[in-house]
């Protein structure tokens, strides 16, 4: 007789992103908007790399020290200083905000910057195994860049009774769709400024997060509990989620957001992975597309630290944000 175990299977923003699936699938399609140069023949011959390290951030996010708020930026937090003053640049932002706070809320805008800029700098090394490692990295913090919940403190609806909600849009939903989209996107395009472009996702992304949240909620009233949600079996495991059919209610009342959202995330990852390769001089990687088997080594992880030392969870500042005028 097997003993099954019921769990909750949500997870939140101090938890996943995308959720693996999604974050796989964005990374091994980005792959195929590169042209077709020498970038694009080294990255094809290593896109089950790209696409199975996708998810280490998510891995290490609670076991490295300075990981954790990579991944979002709670916005909301720094409405009074406005948008258009809100720093761009993390030098700046250093210097006006309080490092407790820039930990705590976030600095997912700022670290995809650094990110690109370590990617192009290993290609100029054309360093294969550096390569890969941050493509992949960045990818992740692309994808999570282009997600609604990922730029607000209520990341999972706890302040507005609708825990859960993260893993609803991105999890449960690409889940069960994904397979439907359209990925027939374009190709890549070199990005003129990376961190103004990261500014506007996460500002694109913040901007939805009302109907994120309000979409929910009109459902939620007029549905009940054991309709909203079931059990399903993995790996002899019973888990709670939401049911197929209130997640397609709630896909549909989006109307295609959490494909333009996945699009986008394919179409800004193949963009910035591109846009390195044109920074570093449009390097040559011929010799390195015979290198095969090219794997995870910790010496790499030095690489994404120094940005910032972050908190490992995501909670409120002790301390009151500086206005801006």
């Amino acid at each position: 007789m097997k003993t099954f175990f019921i769990v909750l299977a949500f997870v939140s923003n101090t938890a996943y992103g995308w959720g693996f699936y999604s974050h796989k699938l964005i990374n091994r399609h980005a792959v195929y908007l590169l042209p077709n140069q020498s970038l694009f023949r080294f990255f094809k011959a290593n896109i089950d790399y790209l696409t199975e390290n996708a998810v280490n951030p998510d891995k290490r996010r609670h076991t490295q020290e300075g990981e954790a708020c990579r991944h979002y930026i709670d916005l909301d937090t720094y409405h009074h200083m406005g948008f258009a003053t809100l720093p761009k640049y993390f030098s700046d932002a250093e210097k006006l905000i309080h490092e407790d706070s820039l930990n705590q809320h976030g600095i997912l805008p700022w670290h995809i910057f650094h990110m690109q800029k370590s990617l192009t700098k290993a290609m100029q090394a054309k360093d294969a195994q550096a390569i890969l490692h941050l493509a992949s990295d960045l990818g992740h913090y692309i994808a999570d860049a282009n997600v609604p919940l990922h730029t607000t403190h209520n990341y999972d609806g706890q302040f507005t009774n609708q825990k859960g909600i993260h893993a609803l849009w991105e999890t449960r939903v690409p889940e069960l769709y994904a397979k439907k989209y359209d990925y027939l996107i374009g190709k890549a395009e070199y990005i003129q400024d990376v961190q103004a472009h990261a500014w506007k996702t996460v500002q694109l992304s913040h901007n939805a997060v009302d109907s994120v949240l309000s979409f929910e909620s009109a459902l939620s009233k007029d549905i009940k509990t054991d309709e909203k949600y079931a059990f399903e079996e993995r790996n002899h495991t019973t888990i709670r989620v939401y049911s197929r059919a209130f997640a397609l209610q709630y896909s549909n009342a989006l109307q295609g957001q959490v494909e333009r959202k996945m699009r986008s995330s394919i179409k800004m990852v193949a963009d910035l992975w591109y846009t390195s390769w044109i920074e570093a001089g449009q390097p040559d990687f011929s010799t390195l597309i015979e290198k095969k088997n090219i794997k995870e080594s910790a010496e790499k992880e030095a690489i994404l630290d120094g940005q910032s030392n972050c908190e490992h969870q995501h909670k409120p500042s002790t301390k009151t944000l500086p206005t801006m005028k």
